[in-house]
């Protein structure tokens, strides 16, 4: 059916400007839709400003952040795309894999820090950093994941993400 359609409004001149602005009807509705779908930001921070600090300190095509309530629920915040956020790891405390998303949920329900680090390949090229921690003087969790052949150590992703909060406005300054 959609086969006749197209080529019917092919060949007919008169319907290619409606073909046209269907389309472009139908692309701006899916970024707008995709757009509603991704998380934004906690309350009070700016997500530019949040974005900016991160990849400052961890950016990275293989880094996923994201932020959520504690006790759990939607995730208010990512850092990155859904598909490098989606992408599952050794988790680095057994045979297992496991997504950034996983370990939100984890540290959410539980409210333990994690900072993990295991190699990816086995001729040791590639490496794995996973850091989840409460976010300092917030009632929220934080998940962080870093894959590559530079990544960082959990433990070191932690203590950067700290900073990136502070200055981005999410976390109280040190005293």
């Amino acid at each position: 059916m959609l086969r006749r359609w197209c080529c019917w409004t092919m060949a007919t001149r008169s319907r290619r400007r409606p073909k046209r602005l269907i389309a472009a009807g139908l692309a701006a509705g899916l970024a707008g839709g995709l757009a509603g779908c991704a998380p934004d930001a906690p309350p009070g921070v700016a997500k530019d400003r949040l974005d900016a600090e991160i990849s400052r300190s961890i950016g990275d095509p293989n880094t996923c952040v994201l932020i959520g309530p504690k006790g759990g629920g939607r995730t208010l915040y990512r850092y990155n795309t859904a598909t490098a956020c989606a992408k599952e790891y050794p988790d680095c405390e057994g045979p297992g894999a496991m997504s950034v998303g996983d370990l939100l949920d984890a540290v959410a329900r539980d409210g333990q820090p994690r900072y993990l680090s295991c190699d990816t390949l086995p001729d040791r090229s590639r490496g794995v950093g996973w850091a989840a921690a409460a976010v300092p003087g917030k009632d929220l969790v934080y998940a962080a994941v870093m894959e590559g052949d530079r990544a960082f150590p959990g433990r070191m992703m932690a203590d950067r993400l700290e900073g990136a909060f502070r200055r981005a406005g999410l976390a109280p300054a040190s005293e």
